[in-house]
């Protein structure tokens, strides 16, 4: 059996159905037996909703013991009402598990802008924390129950070895529309039983989200919900690392792939989706640059469409390298897709072209950019957009 967030010491979890949803669970819990060090991410856009407002608060203790997050109902444009009810979500949580209101992460996610079922919502949470189990389906329900729109769970798994011990990981995340550089609507929850400082954790996230969650792209939305959370319960006893030693490396790194993992897995199931793509930029000026050319490529509803209709019109994809505000100098610039090069020394070469449309046939699509200016690179990830991307988005809430 898949290992998934039940097999983290110390680490317990529920996934239910509370009825926001007709049919699908809504209500997910993660709680750890610890107080854990804790560091979190969130949107970056200026209307943000209700837990998000809250979570940003709780999270600056650096503390934290639990996740609640409900599904069907983004709480977002909701004003008091909302506030009050990721308050209410907070409140209930703490009191049930005899934890500290500011040790409680709050997350929600779907429609924005309807009344937020305040009730429902606490009264789904008083009838399932009694459930909170480390059964392993536990974890598969918890998984299941923070979904949208997204077409199957997004989880992954890790053991490693600090001081001898043995480190456990575990993801979960949800997203699938509105994902856009800076965090879409998506959701990502990560619990570890190593022991690690706060401050360098909350440093390590934030790092690896810039290489990882935002270099993701589906339909260019930045949304209102976004967070990403991560919880170090330290029950595998190693020693905690309290600086930037080979066992921070060796936590970075596996966190950074944790991530990787997710955000890919969040990419793959973009609404409506035929094509996983990935973009690389090689010989930019720095990573930053490289880093604006990916996403501004990721980006462009062009370069979608035409990888959706498998058009091999590369020059869409020159065209949005060259909006980017990067530094590019054409007559320098080569160009590969899916491994066949249709530009050297910003020369076409066209008689690649028949080979190319063959290839994008497809469903993994490489996109790659040599500037050959600088040592900047950068790889992001994105998804095409087909005619059931219009239709899912445009009967979301009908």
């Amino acid at each position: 059996m898949i290992k998934n967030i039940t097999d983290v010491k110390g680490f317990k979890c529920w996934g239910a159905h509370i009825g926001i949803k007709s049919k699908r669970r809504d209500l997910a819990i993660i709680y750890s037996e610890k107080e854990c060090s804790a560091a979190a991410v969130f949107t970056r856009n200026k209307v943000f909703a209700e837990p998000v407002r809250l979570s940003r608060e709780n999270i600056k203790s650096g503390i934290a013991q639990a996740i609640v997050i409900n599904s069907g109902n983004a709480n977002a444009c909701t004003g008091k009402q909302g506030f009050e009810g990721a308050m209410a979500m907070a409140k209930t949580t703490s009191d049930l598990l005899h934890i500290p209101l500011e040790s409680v992460i709050v997350s929600s996610t779907g429609i924005i802008g309807e009344p937020f079922p305040t009730e429902k919502v606490v009264t789904g949470i008083k009838e399932n924390i009694s459930k909170l189990t480390k059964r392993s389906i536990a974890g598969s329900l918890t998984a299941n129950a923070i979904l949208t729109t997204d077409t199957f769970p997004k989880e992954g798994f890790v053991e490693f070895k600090v001081d001898d011990k043995e480190i456990n990981m575990a993801g979960i995340a949800k997203g699938s529309g509105m994902i856009h550089p800076n965090m879409g609507t998506m959701l990502g929850f990560i619990v570890c039983d190593i022991a690690i400082d706060s401050k360098l954790l909350n440093e390590a996230l934030k790092t690896i989200t810039e290489d990882t969650f935002n270099m993701i792209n589906v339909d260019g939305d930045t949304s209102t919900n976004d967070m990403v959370a991560v919880l170090c319960n330290g029950m595998a006893g190693n020693k905690i690392i309290t600086k930037k030693d080979q066992n921070y490396l060796t936590f970075y790194e596996k966190l950074e792939n944790m991530c990787k993992h997710l955000a890919k897995l969040i990419v793959s199931d973009g609404e409506g989706a035929t094509k996983f793509i990935e973009y690389e930029v090689n010989g930019a000026k720095d990573n930053e640059e490289a880093k604006k050319i990916v996403k501004t490529i990721s980006d462009s509803k062009l370069v979608q469409t035409a990888i959706f209709g498998q058009d091999p019109n590369w020059g869409r994809i020159v065209a949005a390298a060259g909006r980017s505000g990067a530094d590019i100098e054409l007559e320098k610039v080569d160009l590969w897709v899916c491994k066949i090069m249709l530009l050297e020394n910003g020369q076409p070469i066209s008689t690649n072209k028949k080979t190319l449309k063959r290839k994008m046939k497809e469903s993994e699509i490489h996109v790659k950019l040599d500037l050959k200016l600088g040592k900047g690179k950068a790889i992001g990830w994105g998804a095409d957009i087909s005619y059931e991307y219009i239709r899912i988005n445009a009967e979301y809430t009908t």
